[in-house]
């Protein structure tokens, strides 16, 4: 085969390519409404190019009649599926579908017959012969009565599905109608090609020019299957969506006259399409005056309103864009009105719920934090029996505490749990034997050892109670000393809890100002001055003046 053969032939091998990537492409997407059938088409416009390629290259004249011939039944989807692509695709459904599908295969089928059997009658092909050329000889042959009637059956079907596509195009809401000229051009052109080939019209020396018209329109639906989604999103979806849904939606223009509306929309205001279409909102919406005046905003928002018709309150929430044409000029605007009056409803039964569940919630914590001190106090006031030198102790000290965590501006919530430790910081000595904790003489280095483990037993005490976690910091550190030299850890400085630095300062002061049984109460000039040289050994520097700033002022 020479290159100018090859080269010859290489546009229509692109045209059958181009046809069958479209066809793959429509079957991949044959769930899609019209994809199979838009894909039949497409295949039969590949196997009549692929047949126009073996006529071309076939030097006699009996396969040029043979490929000739198969090319006719590349053409038969085009008045077949072609039809039923079209009314799927718009969503146009016959009453009688399958009687209508059978209908359409009737003609095509009578006249393949007659192909077939054209060897018998010769009422396709009369006088077929070969007219010499280059770098292919040519079939020609006439047009008999049965190719004219056939082309003008299959003009009318195409020019019917081409109708049902412009008037689907041509409707004023219609958002698919890009998509709708692609397909509409994509079929134009074939038929034209047809056409021009009946009336022997030729811009290269053979017959028939088809195949190139099924490449240009081909490609033009190549183009539209990336640029506008085909088969990904159909123009059906704007009257099964749309229309189905349950929300009213409105297409005003900007003298506020209503476009469209759903299904929904009508039933709502209780009207006919041909009764609102045209009809100013203020007409059709004379009972919502609020809901009119929302119509007629022209920003894009979302918004609620509140109105009243008939006696009854509702509750509205309006989407509301803007449409606008390709000069930017605003033309209108489509609404979505959603009724939410149940939906208010029961939020505003759920607010006054959580409201009154959020007012139990406080009474019961309330409540239970008056049962955490009470039963704290009950402890304390436990140890105090057992103690009886210390009576009184825990509420001075829990007294004193709280004052002064007050005065470095501690928080409420430090605070509760400052007052819950100070009241326990010695509940650990309950575990100390009542010959020891009551002896009134001095105790020995082994008894002395006794008592130092209680802030340890508080700790094995009150760990396991999650509520006081934080109050732990007192009965377990309040024995530690700025210094280091406390216990039961050594801890130092900033290493001891806050509370318990505050609370050592209160309760070395209480003490020391208390009667015990081997020594008085020491006066408070001798006890401010003992606080002050402790002040870095035994207490945090920082607070030492502050306690005693609060002693001088009578506020402790």
């Amino acid at each position: 085969m020479s290159w100018n053969i090859v080269f010859y032939i290489v546009p229509y091998i692109i045209s059958c390519v181009i046809s069958c990537s479209i066809a793959f492409y429509a079957w991949k997407r044959a769930h899609v409404p019209g994809a199979l059938f838009f894909g039949v088409v497409a295949f039969g416009e590949a196997f009549a190019t692929f047949g126009f390629i073996f006529e071309l290259i076939n030097p006699t004249l009996e396969g040029k009649l043979f490929w000739d011939k198969l090319q006719w039944f590349g053409g038969i989807p085009l008045t077949t599926a072609l039809p039923l692509f079209a009314m799927q695709y718009l969503d146009y459904k016959p009453r009688q579908q399958k009687w209508f599908a059978t209908l359409l295969a009737v003609v095509p089928t009578l006249f393949i017959l007659v192909l077939v059997t054209d060897d018998l009658h010769h009422l396709i092909y009369i006088n077929p012969h070969l007219i010499a050329g280059e770098p292919f000889a040519i079939l020609n042959y006439s047009f008999t009565d049965i190719i004219w009637n056939y082309a003008r059956y299959g003009s009318i079907i195409i020019f019917g599905c081409l109708a049902l596509l412009l008037r689907k195009a041509i409707r004023p809401h219609e958002i698919y109608r890009s998509q709708i000229a692609v397909v509409i051009f994509g079929m134009i052109i074939p038929l034209i090609g047809t056409v021009l080939t009946l009336l022997g019209v030729r811009f290269e020396p053979h017959r028939d020019i088809s195949p190139m018209t099924y490449a240009i329109g081909n490609l033009v639906v190549a183009w539209g299957l990336f640029r506008y989604r085909l088969f990904d999103i159909v123009p059906i979806a704007r009257d099964r969506v749309v229309e189905n849904l349950t929300d009213p939606v409105l297409v005003v223009d900007i003298q506020n006259r209503i476009v469209d509306m759903n299904a929904m929309a009508l039933a709502r205001v209780g009207k006919t399409a041909a009764e609102v279409i045209g009809k100013p909102t203020s007409e059709i919406y004379n009972t919502w005056p609020d809901l009119v005046k929302k119509f007629e905003q022209n920003q894009n928002r979302k918004t609620e309103i509140k109105t009243e018709s008939h006696g009854k309150n509702f509750d509205f929430e309006i989407s509301i864009s803007p449409l606008y044409n390709h000069s930017g000029l605003l033309i209108g605007r489509v609404l979505v009105v959603r009724d939410i009056t149940e939906r208010v409803r029961l939020a505003d039964d759920l607010k006054r719920l959580n409201g009154e569940l959020e007012e139990r919630v406080r009474q019961r914590t309330a409540d239970l934090d008056q049962a955490y001190d009470t039963t704290l106090q009950g402890w304390a006031k436990a140890l105090e029996l057992r103690d009886k030198e210390t009576e009184g102790h825990s509420r001075r000290v829990t007294e004193m505490t709280i004052a002064l965590a007050k005065a470095i501006d501690l928080s409420d919530e430090d605070l509760v749990h400052i007052r819950r430790g100070a009241l326990l910081h010695d509940i650990g000595k309950m575990a100390i034997p009542d010959e020891i904790l009551r002896k009134e003489g001095n105790l020995t280095a082994a008894e002395k050892a006794i008592v130092a483990q209680h802030p340890t037993a508080a700790y094995e005490l009150l760990s396991p109670i999650p509520y006081l976690e934080k109050a732990l910091e007192i009965p377990y550190c309040h024995h530690e000393h700025w210094d280091g030299m406390g216990y039961p850890r050594q801890l130092k400085g900033e290493q001891i809890p806050l509370s318990a630095r505050i609370f050592t300062i209160v309760d070395v002061w209480d003490a020391l100002q208390s009667d015990r049984p081997y020594r008085k109460a020491w006066p408070k000039e001798k006890t401010v001055e003992y606080m002050q040289e402790q002040s870095g050994i035994l207490f945090d520097p920082r607070l030492v003046p502050i306690f005693i700033n609060l002693l001088e002022q009578d506020k402790i």
